[in-house]
């Protein structure tokens, strides 16, 4: 447990060590204080802002009681009349920058009211529930290290894990695959199920191999596989979506016509289909399922297009399967990506649109509602020229 950072605190006069665990990175508070069910929210909720962790020793389903009420304080920010014709003035470049500032400011405040594990996962609380489990599919291999000495993580950090684990017990109902996809923790899930929507009805080049380039949950793999593609290669970087791909393609029965690799992007050889949905937002994501969302520099996409040519068969097809959303942020504009088409040797064949129908996309009182409501995600066809 060295080489983990650790958390330090006094309570009743002793001082206390424990390991720190946080899957953002974010280091150990350097202000704790012992909290308990005296303390009111307004109380917690003006400790955190000052940047004083509140080690929980009370109930636990109080704690979750106090989360959701320093959650609504987060949220109350009222606004004047000029800030509200400022805000619709901003260029929503900047407005995206502030959001995404505010989200961090508030992930880090709400990340304040900390639960202690000890030794062999188990939480001391009142009314606490068993998170052996959950913390073993989270953490995996690194779960064994965890049991062996006491550990501190944030309430909503745990409140995620245990959420993450009744996903990947009970799956999520992917509509265009006919059957359910087991996120793991970590690991984007396929809520947002239009994208799909364009895999199953695009007219397939071969059904002979293909490319799944960023394999995440697995499910365009077993999407093309279902499909009628006799071979596909998935690839992904992250550990978490390896093991979970190739869960979801064990429970699906698809193992043994997907390979699940190991990959910065491209495996080795040539496909007549290559295809790809990478993050749609060139930005700093702040935690790690964010990566699917979220890629500074467009890092993915343009390794896609780079490498493409060289990976596609004579007279096969690169699908990219893209939101404009960044577009309409003013992240990135239509013709730096058709420039990066051109210079890539690549020529679009054809593009399929839909409209998305998450919630977001509705909601006026959304700070990014102008954008999202002319969001638009597109299959790109894409040849070599």
């Amino acid at each position: 447990m060295s080489e983990q950072p650790q958390l330090h605190w006094s309570e009743d006069d002793t001082p206390h060590i424990a390991a720190w665990r946080s899957e953002n990175g974010q280091l150990p508070p350097r202000r704790v204080v012992v909290a308990d069910d005296t303390m009111t929210a307004d109380t917690a909720w003006r400790l955190a802002c000052e940047g004083t962790a509140l080690l929980w020793r009370g109930d636990y389903h109080n704690a979750r009681q106090l989360l959701q009420a320093m959650a609504r304080r987060a949220d109350r920010r009222p606004k004047k009349a000029a800030g509200k014709a400022a805000d619709k003035a901003r260029p929503l470049a900047d407005s995206f920058h502030l959001h995404r500032m505010a989200q961090a400011q508030r992930a880090r405040t709400l990340g304040m009211l900390l639960i202690p594990v000890e030794e062999g996962g188990h939480i001391a609380l009142r009314r606490a529930p068993e998170v052996r489990e959950a913390l073993a599919e989270a953490f995996g291999d690194e779960h064994a290290v965890l049991l062996k000495a006491p550990f501190v993580l944030a309430l909503r950090e745990l409140l995620g894990l245990i959420g993450a684990h009744e996903w990947r017990r009970k799956g999520v109902m992917v509509p265009a695959l006919g059957d359910r996809i087991h996120p793991w923790y970590g690991v984007f899930s396929p809520i947002r199920g239009e994208y799909l929507d364009l895999i199953a009805r695009a007219p397939l080049p071969s059904k002979a191999l293909a490319f799944d380039i960023g394999a995440g949950t697995g499910v365009i793999a077993a999407l093309l596989a279902r499909r009628g593609v006799q071979r596909v290669v998935a690839t992904d970087l992250s550990p978490r979506a390896l093991g979970c791909a190739r869960d979801n393609l064990a429970r699906l029965g698809l193992d043994d016509r997907v390979e699940v690799v190991e990959a910065d992007l491209f495996p080795p050889g040539l496909a007549p289909l290559v295809v790809c949905n990478p993050p749609w937002v060139p930005a700093k994501p702040t935690a790690a399922v964010e990566q699917a969302v979220y890629d500074p520099d467009s890092r993915m996409l343009r390794g896609f297009l780079g490498g493409l040519a060289a990976h596609l068969e004579e007279g096969g097809e690169g699908w990219l399967i893209l939101s404009d959303l960044a577009e309409h942020l003013g992240l990135r504009s239509r013709d730096e990506l058709l420039g990066w088409i051109e210079v890539a040797g690549l020529k679009v064949l054809g593009r399929d649109d839909i409209r998305p129908r998450h919630g977001k996309a509705a909601d006026e009182t959304d700070p990014l509602h102008k954008a999202r409501s002319a969001e638009v995600t597109s299959l790109w066809r894409l040849g070599v020229r």
